[in-house]
């Protein structure tokens, strides 16, 4: 599932393999949407590709070659293969994620948190944008790494220090977000708190994803704890912008990924 504004779209995947070839057929997903959380086709095949990677040997090169034997089969006009002038901007940071879920799932494994945790801040004066690092799947014989970039997010994490000393910002919090990765025989990573207060106005916006479904397991596993924005202690949904007043408090939980078999 993608978490939009108005309510759930629903994503659909039949994995194959025939041999030494593997097809990926997307048909039942939802169709494109009035929102930007669309994918051109070259991000879907992408993110395809990135999972193969992962499930196969990550060290083979990233040549025509490597993908050769993967068929990828996206409608057109669906949300994973949009038409022009449709808005994809979500559909590289947030949906892409979602295709890599699928392809892992398919294949029995835990999901991570799935989400770039997308934060922009600015004004007339300055602009800020990062991605907040969570927890990834457990893996069938080890843990899940806590605080991690995956999949699309490859941003380094930004020090608090060049934070206040560049920008009107108090770090108020930045932590491993303990016990949100799921339980199993091996545990799903944690995620991460990022709280931040504004010491002037300025405008916020959030894009994320995993706030109303956890990342789920595998083999038992149990899924990882769903993200929560939140404004001054109030819950804010996945996709929000709005005004920031000088001594205003946005917090960003991130998931926790899903465990891997059952618990001891």
């Amino acid at each position: 599932m993608l978490e939009a504004p108005e309510g759930d779209l629903e994503l659909r995947l039949r994995a194959r393999v025939d041999g030494d070839s593997l097809s990926l057929d997307f048909t039942g997903s939802a169709d494109q949407h009035e929102g930007n959380m669309n994918c051109p086709l070259a991000v879907t095949h992408s993110a395809c590709y990135f999972a193969v990677r992962v499930l196969a040997d990550p060290d083979v090169p990233p040549c025509a070659g490597a993908y050769r034997p993967v068929e990828v089969t996206v409608p057109e006009g669906s949300l994973l293969n949009a038409r022009p002038p449709a808005a994809v901007v979500a559909g590289n940071v947030e949906t892409s994620s979602r295709v890599a879920d699928l392809v892992l799932e398919a294949f029995g494994r835990a999901l991570g948190q799935g989400t770039m945790n997308n934060l922009t801040l600015g004004s007339d004066a300055f602009t800020y944008y990062e991605t907040i690092g969570g927890g990834q799947g457990a893996c069938p014989d080890a843990d899940g790494p806590s605080a991690v970039h995956v999949a699309m997010s490859n941003t380094l994490n930004t020090p608090i220090e060049a934070l206040e000393l560049e920008f009107p910002l108090r770090a108020i919090e930045y932590a491993v977000r303990r016990g949100s990765g799921g339980a199993g025989r091996h545990r799903g990573g944690d995620g991460v708190i990022r709280e931040v207060e504004a010491l002037e106005e300025m405008q916020y916006s959030l894009l994320t994803e995993r706030r109303r479904h956890g990342p789920r397991g595998a083999g038992g596993g149990e899924p990882g704890s769903a993200g929560r924005n939140l404004l001054d202690g109030e819950e804010l949904p996945p996709k929000a912008m709005g005004t920031l007043a000088p001594g205003q408090r946005l917090r960003i939980e991130t998931p926790g990924g899903g465990g891997h078999g059952e618990p001891d």
